[in-house]
C-alpha cells in the first residue's frame, strides 16, 4: 500500500481523518499537508505559566509554516489546537519525544525533569535550558539573561523585560506584541442577571504558595460595595480554594457568585466579563488570554515582567514590600497588602471601562 508519513493527517496506528471522513486513500488525497519541520516544546509548568508561553506558537508558524509542532507539559488540556501533538508529561509521553528526531527542540523551564528531558531530546537544533554536571544550565547566550534573573535577586529586579520579551529573546526572535493563544468553548452557558451592567469579574485569591499576596477580605468587600454603588456588576470567581471566601464576600456584600469550575467551564466564564481584577494568578493569564480588560494586583515580583497588551493596569501597594519571590511575608513592621486600598483600585476600574 502507498502512504505518505510526511503528510499532518498520518497516524500510522489508526486510519487517518480525511481517509474516515471521505475515503480518499493517500495516492487521491487532496487534504495532504506535507510537514517538513519537526518542533518539540518543553514548558511543564502551572497552567499561568503554559498560557503566557503561547505568543511563541504564532512566530513559530511565520518561521516555519509546515511545521508540526509538539508540546509537552503537566497541562495539555491548555494549549490551543495550533498544537499539532499535545503531550502531558509522563514517563511514557516522555519515551515518546526521546525516540523522535526533532529539527528544533525548545525547552523554556529550568525544574531539573524538564532539563533533564531536555537533555536526552534528539534535535538538530537546541533552545533554553538544559541539564550540565547535574543542574539546569543556559544552552547558550540568549537563555543566560534569563538564566541569571532566576538565580539573583537583585538581577531579577533590576529586569527591565516582560516574560515574552525575555522568552522571544531566548529562541533568538524580537517580541512584536504577540497575543497569548487561548480557546475556549463558546457553547458553554452561564445565568448572569447583570441587567446590561459592565461585569467586573473579581478573583479573591492567590493560591496557598504565595500568601504574601493575599488581599484580605475586608478590602474585597468594600471594593464590591464602591462597584455596586457606581453601576457595575461584581461577579465572584475563584476554584474551590477561594470557596469560602467567595461564600462569605456573596453573604456579606449580595455580589453575584456562581461557584468553583472544571478548567474548561471557568475559562468560558472568564470570557463572559468586561474586566478582571486579580493577583498573580492562572485566572490572570486567561484574562489576558482571552483580550480582557485587567486590573492587576503585584507586591512581590517585578513590574516589568508582566505584560498586559496595553488593557491593563498594574497596581501595588503604597508601602514597598520586601518580601521579593518570597510566598509567606516575612516583614515585621507591616503586611503591604494592607496599603493597597479598595478607592486605588476601583479608580483603576473606572480608568479602563
Amino acid at each position: 500500500m502507498y502512504y505518505k508519513s510526511d503528510c499532518r493527517f498520518f497516524r500510522g496506528d489508526i486510519p487517518c481523518k480525511p481517509h474516515k471522513q471521505y475515503g480518499v486513500h493517500c495516492q487521491n488525497c487532496d487534504y495532504y499537508q506535507k510537514i517538513d519541520y519537526r518542533i518539540l516544546i518543553i514548558k511543564l509548568g502551572a497552567i499561568g505559566d503554559v498560557i503566557r508561553t503561547t505568543p511563541i506558537l504564532t512566530k513559530i508558524k511565520e518561521s516555519h509554516p509546515n511545521a508540526e509542532i509538539w508540546w509537552i507539559t503537566y497541562s495539555p488540556e491548555i494549549l490551543p489546537k495550533l498544537v499539532d501533538k499535545s503531550l502531558f508529561f509522563n514517563f511514557e509521553n516522555s519515551l515518546i519525544v526521546q525516540n523522535i528526531k526533532f529539527d528544533w527542540a525548545i525547552n523554556l523551564d529550568k525544574d531539573l525533569p524538564a532539563v533533564s528531558l531536555m537533555n536526552s531530546i534528539n534535535a538538530k537544533k537546541k533552545s533554553g535550558f538544559t541539564l550540565i554536571d547535574a543542574r539546569p544550565s543556559p544552552l547558550d547566550i540568549s537563555a543566560q539573561h534569563k538564566f541569571n534573573t532566576g538565580l539573583f535577586d537583585d538581577i531579577s529586579q533590576e529586569n527591565t523585560k516582560s516574560y515574552p520579551e525575555e522568552i522571544f529573546e531566548i529562541l533568538g526572535w524580537h517580541f512584536n506584541g504577540e497575543e497569548y493563544l487561548l480557546d475556549y468553548d463558546n457553547s458553554i452557558q452561564f445565568e448572569i442577571k447583570n441587567d446590561g451592567k459592565k461585569i467586573i469579574g473579581l478573583n479573591t485569591g492567590c493560591g496557598a504558595r504565595w500568601t504574601a499576596r493575599l488581599w484580605s477580605i475586608d478590602n474585597w468587600e468594600k471594593l464590591i460595595k464602591l462597584l455596586q454603588s457606581n453601576g457595575y456588576y461584581p461577579l465572584l470567581l475563584g476554584g474551590e480554594a477561594e470557596n469560602e471566601r467567595n461564600l462569605e464576600l456573596q453573604r456579606r456584600t449580595g455580589a453575584d457568585y456562581l461557584g468553583y469550575f472544571p478548567l474548561q467551564h471557568f475559562i468560558t466564564l472568564v470570557s463572559r466579563i468586561d474586566l478582571l481584577v486579580t493577583g498573580v494568578t492562572m485566572a490572570l493569564h486567561l484574562g489576558i488570554g482571552l483580550k480582557k480588560k485587567v486590573v492587576l494586583f503585584n507586591n512581590i515580583f517585578n513590574p516589568n515582567e508582566f505584560e498586559l497588551y496595553g488593557r491593563g493596569i498594574l497596581v501595588q501597594p503604597e508601602k514597598e514590600c520586601y518580601c521579593y519571590f518570597k510566598g509567606k511575608c516575612e516583614h515585621n513592621e507591616y503586611f503591604c497588602m494592607d496599603y493597597l486600598h479598595p478607592e486605588t483600585i476601583f479608580e483603576a476600574i473606572q480608568k479602563l471601562t
